[in-house]
């Protein structure tokens, strides 16, 4: 057992088992132990590989999306340039050299990472180097301006909830020990004031997930966004409604067992996109509709970029070069998983390459 799986097994062993969101985020964030507080995780040499780090394609075309939304919103100045979870800091430095093309963006741009992990803190710094962002634990710390946010592969590693349903309610998944093992179980069923939405589209047997972050955070950005202007873009696997186990764990690029090895392997599920729509529609804000990433890069002009970029290239660079832009695109790879989604104001038009809900 690894030793944050031997602090989790003394605190089942003294107080029961825990609820799956616990288990994730101590496999995740404990500050000694944690997955992401302690590597860098992307790439070859890591265990899974993001769209920025896949091509930089993906970055500009999300870069000219803010730009687009930036110029419809008059242009504000100052303004947060933000991204949640940035990872390397890849999609950053990607966007941010997109948006020098624009007259007044980049001089206007305020830098702002929402990032936990000192690791990964230390390779944004690398990454950004020349440019000064301001790091935070949380949104609620960012400056009152106009927010222009993207968030790619966040959500997923929220930690969540699991319920499957029974006909006598709903019984929790959690987490206890047996034989000196990390085991998956589940609670007595119980009744769910959180899942009474969801009794008239499911039957006994399935499984419902719940993200408890999930509304808290994306309605502080919507509220942001109604208060000051701007967009956010949310790029992510997943569907529009949860139905179904889909929590899994990645070590060296494949599936694992989640329950093997705390704090070596990176713990994620796919996202409820029709909550991110709930939490980003208030009286002054709109959620986009869902799209699917192939989709969305395909009307920024992806293509159109590629094919400039293949001109100089030859042999397995351009090899390279194809097979990640299929990669990002067809619906086989990542182009259907992957959705994306925006908060805009209503007043404003939604972000290129989105269409309205």
């Amino acid at each position: 057992m690894t030793p944050l799986g031997r602090l989790i097994a003394a605190r089942i062993a003294a107080e029961g088992p825990m609820s799956l969101s616990d288990y994730m985020a101590e496999c995740l964030m404990n500050p000694d132990h944690g997955y992401y507080a302690t590597r860098d995780p992307l790439g070859a040499a890591g265990d899974f590989t993001t769209a920025p780090e896949i091509s930089q394609t993906f970055g500009e075309m999300l870069g000219l999306c803010l730009a687009q939304s930036w110029m419809d919103q008059g242009r504000p100045a100052p303004f947060l340039l933000a991204e949640i979870g940035p990872g390397r800091g890849t999609l950053m430095a990607d966007i941010l050299r997109t948006i020098r093309a624009v007259p007044g963006m980049a001089d206007a741009a305020d830098v702002h990472l929402i990032e936990a992990s000192p690791a990964l803190r230390a390779k944004q710094a690398e990454t950004l180097n020349g440019h000064t962002p301001h790091w935070h634990e949380s949104i609620a710390t960012l400056p009152d301006r106009p927010l222009f946010l993207v968030a790619n592969e966040f959500f997923d590693a929220l930690p969540i909830r699991q319920f499957a349903r029974r006909i006598e309610g709903w019984a929790e998944r959690q987490v206890g020990l047996k034989d000196n093992r990390l085991v998956p179980g589940l609670a007595p069923p119980a009744p769910a004031a959180l899942l009474a939405h969801r009794v008239a589209d499911t039957k006994p047997g399935d499984i419902v997930e719940h993200c408890p972050a999930l509304p808290a955070i994306a309605g502080e950005i919507a509220a942001r966004i109604g208060a000051y202007g701007g967009v956010a873009l949310i790029v992510d696997y997943g569907g529009w409604q949860s139905l179904g186990d889909t929590f899994q764990a990645l070590k060296g690029h494949a599936p694992v067992d989640p329950f093997a090895e705390p704090g070596l392997a990176d713990l994620t599920a796919h996202v409820d996109f029709e909550a991110l729509a709930d939490a980003f529609t208030t009286d002054v804000t709109r959620a986009t509709a869902m799209t699917p990433q192939g989709v969305f890069l395909e009307r920024l002009g992806i293509t159109a970029r590629a094919q400039s970029l293949a001109r100089n290239l030859t042999g397995e660079k351009l090899e390279s070069h194809i097979t990640a832009h299929r990669r990002l695109t067809h619906p086989a790879e990542m182009g259907q998983l992957f959705k994306a989604i925006a908060c805009h104001p209503k007043s404003s038009a939604p972000p290129p390459g989105l269409d309205q809900a």
